[in-house]
């Protein structure tokens, strides 16, 4: 039976999508002058991760960490939220806008913990996930719905994630202006203790095999 914990009918149904690496990787594109509005406008700034991203809210509620280790004791009750030790509870929530441009066209392979909710504001992506069991799904982020596109979508916990960008508009190809604008519901709200970079490409091809490690090693992050 399934692991009802990676299961996520937002993209369970899609066919795989080729991952092909996009000239932003290879070639410079420019300054924009629409990029760096959302940026300025919307107060972006830079992303470990790659991209660029704004926390907006975080649920002032409070839940015990599902994810702590202790010694079984108990655990206080929830009232006094400066008296907490950070490590036990979580916010029920948080809320982020993130951008991928031509400058930054990409969000290294991590996971995390918690469950992420994903929603579609403007342009067009490609995501490419990898699961515990090493199988790979890849689809693409936009609103051709009818291409099999999708506009919002949920990645579980435990499964590692990145995203890159695609162009606008596929016929004409890569451009400066080109974007991918989200919003990322993150349940329980996102801590960095929660989060986990996939390092290494000997890690990777652990994981998925030497012949695909090969396809996806542009998306590794690198700490140098």
């Amino acid at each position: 039976m399934p692991d009802q914990s990676l299961q996520s009918p937002t993209i369970d149904g899609l066919h795989n999508v080729i991952v092909k690496k996009p000239l932003y990787f290879t070639q410079t594109f420019g300054k924009s002058e629409s990029n760096d509005q959302f940026i300025n406008e919307l107060g972006l700034e830079g992303h470990r991760e790659g991209g660029y991203f704004k926390e907006t809210d975080r649920s002032p509620f409070l839940l015990e960490n599902p994810f702590h280790k202790d010694d079984n004791k108990p655990i206080k009750p929830i009232n006094d939220n400066q008296q907490l030790a950070k490590d036990k509870y979580r916010n029920y929530s948080t809320l982020i806008y993130y951008l991928l441009t031509p400058e930054i066209p990409y969000g290294r392979f991590h996971k995390n913990n918690n469950r992420i909710i994903h929603i579609l504001q403007k342009g067009r992506g490609q995501y490419v996930l990898i699961y515990p069991d090493g199988s790979v799904k890849s689809f693409i982020v936009g609103f051709n719905h009818s291409k099999g596109e999708v506009s919002q979508w949920v990645v579980p916990g435990g499964v590692y994630k990145a995203s890159f960008l695609l162009p606008l508009n596929e016929s004409t190809g890569e451009s400066k202006d080109d974007h991918l604008l989200i919003s990322e519901v993150v349940v329980p709200g996102f801590e960095y203790d929660d989060h986990e970079f996939l390092e290494g490409v000997d890690t990777l091809a652990g994981m998925v095999g030497e012949s695909k490690a090969k396809e996806l090693s542009f998306l590794l992050h690198e700490s140098n």
